[in-house]
């Protein structure tokens, strides 16, 4: 029997035409209010801090799995953090909610 190889044979070739491996899980595109949206899940384990989903306005907390959007031609500091079911529902419901007078802000 052959001792195991601890090196790796070489670096794999990115798919013809396509981009390379990527870190952070598969992005897909969406279009919403004539907008193309880029679209990532993340899973809880990656998740390390408290975010606030614009869909509901609840706290998504830490080992949440979310999804994280933005506008294909935005910046980084567009990127916003939705639950899975609010982002699937996001035609259905307003970007803000809207609060009483008497509403914390928070």
């Amino acid at each position: 029997m052959s001792p195991r190889r601890n090196r790796p044979r070489g670096r794999q070739q990115p798919p013809s035409g396509g981009e390379g491996p990527r870190e952070y899980g598969l992005e897909r595109t969406d279009e919403w209010r004539g907008e193309e949206w880029v679209v990532r899940g993340i899973t809880g384990a990656s998740a390390a801090k408290h975010y606030r989903c614009p869909g509901c306005d609840q706290e998504i907390p830490p080992g949440v799995p979310h999804v994280v959007s933005w506008p294909r031609l935005g910046a980084v500091e567009d990127r916003r953090h939705w639950h899975r079911a609010c982002w699937n529902a996001r035609d259905r419901r307003g970007a803000r909610p809207l609060r009483s007078r008497n509403a914390p802000r928070y």
